[in-house]
Order: C-alpha cells, then sequence, then structure tokens
C-alpha cells in the first residue's frame, strides 16, 4: 500500500557544524575537481603527448570508472575499518598517482595513472557520506548533503574557468600539480580535524559479514534500491548533460568556445542553488515530502526541455532556461535521496554509500554514452534521455521508495 510521504519536519534545527561542513564538502569535491579542471587541457595534451584526441578523451572515461569501482572497496571498508583509515589511505594513492600523471611521458603512462588516481580520490566521497549518517539522522542527513554541496559544487563552476587558466599560462602539467596541492591540503585536514565516528554496531555487523554478503542485504531492501535508484537516475540526467555539453552549446546553439566556459559554470551554479534552496525548505517540509513533489516539477521541466529540443520553439531562449532549471532540481533531489537511502539500513551505512556511487557513476556512465552514440547534430538525443531519466527517478521514487512495509525504516 502506498501512503504520501510525510510533510512533518524536525521542530528546531541545531547550529550547524560549518567545520565538520566545510571538510566533508572538500572530501565529496574529488571527482568534479578532477574531472573538470582538466578537460581545457585535453587538446593541449593531445598535442603534447603526439597522440589521438579521442585517446586524451578515454582518460575521462578511464576516471569515471576507477571512481565507480573504488567506491564499491572503501564502502564496506569503512564500516569495518573505520572512517579515517580508508580516507587517508585513499588521498595518499591519489596524491601519488597525482604527481605520476605531472610527469608522464606518455598517453599510455597518463591513462592507468588517471584510473589509480580515481581509485584513491573515490575514498573521499564514499566515506564522507557514511560520515554524515554517522552524526546526524534522516532529516539532518539531507540538510547536511545541502551544506555539503555548497561546498562541493563550487567546483564544477570554478574548476573549468580555473584549468583553462592553468593549461593557458602554465600548461596541461600543471593541472595535476594544482590537484596535488588539492589532496594534499584534504589529506592534512582530515588527518587533523575529522574524528573516528563510525558506530559499534556497524563494527558489530561488518565483522559478522563480508562485503558480498552486506551488498546482498542491501539489494533486498525496497525502499533503499528505491532510493539508490532515483538518486542513479536523476544523476543519470546530469552526466547526459555534461557529456554532451560542449557540443550542443558551441555546434547546435552557437556559443562561442570562449564563453563555453562562463555557459558551463553558470548551468553548474543551478547546483549550489538547488541544494541551497533545499536546505531551507528541510526546515519545513520533511525530506520525503520535497522528493515526492520536486521529483514531479523535475520530470515537467524535463518533458518540457525535450519538448523544446524537438520542436524549435524559442530556439536558444527557450532551452537554455529550460536546461538550468531542470539541472537545478538535481540540487534540490539529490541530498534528500542519498539521505533516504542512508537512513534505511544506518548500520550498514558505509555499504550503502559504495552502493549509491558505484550505481550513480554506472548510471551516469551510460546515460553519457547513449547520449554521444544518438547525436545527431541536435540537443534532441540529450535532452530526450534526460527527461527518460527523470521520468524513472520519479517512478524508483513512488514505486520502491515510498512503499511502506514492515522495515524499521518505513
Amino acid at each position: 500500500m502506498t501512503t504520501s510521504p510525510s510533510a512533518r519536519a524536525r521542530p528546531s534545527v541545531p547550529p550547524t557544524p560549518w567545520g565538520l561542513v566545510a571538510l566533508l564538502g572538500s572530501l565529496t569535491a574529488f571527482g568534479s575537481m578532477s574531472i573538470d579542471l582538466y578537460l581545457p587541457a585535453l587538446p593541449q595534451i593531445a598535442r603534447e603527448l603526439h597522440t589521438r584526441p579521442g585517446q586524451v578523451e578515454a582518460t575521462v572515461a578511464v576516471f569515471v570508472a576507477g571512481m565507480a569501482i573504488g567506491q564499491v572497496i572503501y564502502g564496506p571498508a569503512s564500516d569495518r575499518f573505520g572512517r579515517r583509515a580508508p580516507i587517508l589511505a585513499g588521498i595518499a594513492i591519489y596524491i601519488a598517482a597525482s604527481i605520476v600523471c605531472a610527469l608522464a611521458p606518455s598517453i599510455e603512462v597518463l591513462t592507468p595513472a588517471r584510473f589509480i588516481q580515481a581509485l584513491g580520490g573515490c575514498a573521499g566521497m564514499v566515506v564522507a557520506r557514511a560520515a554524515v549518517r554517522d552524526h546526524f539522522d534522516h532529516t539532518e542527513t539531507a540538510r547536511m548533503l545541502s551544506f555539503m554541496q555548497l561546498i562541493s559544487g563550487i567546483a564544477p563552476i570554478v574548476a573549468p574557468v580555473l584549468g583553462g587558466l592553468i593549461a593557458t599560462w602554465l600548461g596541461w602539467r600543471a593541472t595535476f600539480w594544482t590537484l596535488l596541492l588539492f589532496g594534499l591540503g584534504t589529506w592534512t585536514a582530515a588527518f587533523l580535524w575529522l574524528k573516528e565516528s563510525r558506530s559499534a554496531a556497524t563494527l558489530a555487523q561488518a565483522r559478522l559479514e563480508g562485503p558480498f554478503r552486506a551488498f546482498a542485504a542491501l539489494l533486498r531492501q525496497r525502499r533503499l534500491l528505491g532510493y539508490a535508484l532515483a538518486g542513479a537516475l536523476n544523476g543519470a540526467c546530469l552526466f547526459s548533460y555534461v557529456a554532451a555539453a560542449p557540443v550542443v552549446i558551441i555546434d547546435v546553439y552557437g556559443v562561442s568556445p570562449a564563453m563555453f566556459g562562463w555557459a558551463f559554470a553558470l548551468n553548474g551554479s543551478g547546483l549550489v542553488l538547488g541544494g541551497q534552496m533545499n536546505r531551507y525548505l528541510l526546515r519545513r517540509w520533511s525530506p520525503d515530502f520535497l522528493l515526492a513533489r520536486v521529483g514531479l516539477i523535475a520530470l515537467a521541466f524535463g518533458a518540457l526541455l525535450a519538448t523544446a529540443t524537438w520542436t524549435g520553439v524559442g530556439g536558444p531562449w527557450c532551452v537554455f532556461p529550460l536546461l538550468f532549471c531542470t539541472i537545478t532540481s538535481y540540487g534540490l533531489m539529490q541530498g534528500n535521496t542519498t539521505a533516504g537511502a542512508l537512513s534505511v539500513d544506518p548500520i550498514r551505512s558505509g555499504s550503502t554509500s559504495a552502493l549509491l556511487g558505484a550505481c550513480s557513476f554506472g548510471t551516469g556512465a551510460a546515460a553519457g554514452a547513449v547520449t554521444g552514440l544518438l547525436y545527431d547534430g541536435s540537443a534532441r538525443p540529450m535532452a530526450t534521455v534526460m527527461a527518460l531519466a527523470l521520468a524513472g527517478s520519479v517512478a524508483a521514487l513512488y514505486g520502491l521508495a515510498f512503499k511502506r512495509s514492515g522495515h524499521p525504516g518505513g
């Protein structure tokens, strides 16, 4: 039996631990920093390493694959060995791999180095989500994730512009030295200020079961699957945009390459705006109440975007505002889907975070690939994939996440 998500929120809002938010937000920024900062340098890398552009672009796909695989490792490890050790070990790997990337003499060295860099950097992303759930309940987890989005959301806004400046003035290798400094700074902050937060109950559960049994237990929980699929498909909408943005914005709608970084940054600001809107709305309504309504609003924007691209009505003056609104909805939804999934089985929060990350990157990579394969010289494939992903996200919410059962989290 389906019931409407409750609109009731917490009666009071506790003070925000800004230091913890800043640290955890920085840990979740490894992915966007490591991709967006070096995207402007791809043509320069191809020239200097005497290789085809396609081989350099493959280093992006390799990095995404490393992020997806690594999260499956670090999540269960953080349940068994604690939150601090996997984060510090992962960032140390990231730092070492960044040095190899900066010194890489060929694409054959750069490509595996990027994979290892992703395997290290994803530790911060997956464990940070689990650490948030260690400290806060369902509603406060959603609020903290929205706060963290304010920190991590700066990366897709600033990184493309900063990366272009670094590549132009200092060369592409300087982008990896910059990532090295980011890793060193974050490792130092985590070593000094991140306290161990894994509970005794989580440790006891992790000792009773291996990673495969933990994932199997999570996959049997319908509500958790609903939140995970909703978040992954919502993310697939964003990945589809990121994969198609350069071609669509520059080639289809005629925005100059010099202005592309600013257009990309403007849409990136929508992610931050959505996250902060969600943070304020959570003072009045519960995460599920917001998801039930924002999901439908996001789907409406996605459908309007697809319609605009297929009919051509309004041209870019219609497409760009709808694209901004659709991307902004990601910021409104993602913290709530993540908090919902983490609330279902709190003692397996590390494994849950790993499952969320793997689903998100896997689904996102597939959406990006499909968008590229269907490209026909227009924005229609991108907009269609985005709309279909949002439809699937809403279906997962109403078909699985909002189904009440005998589960304690119901």
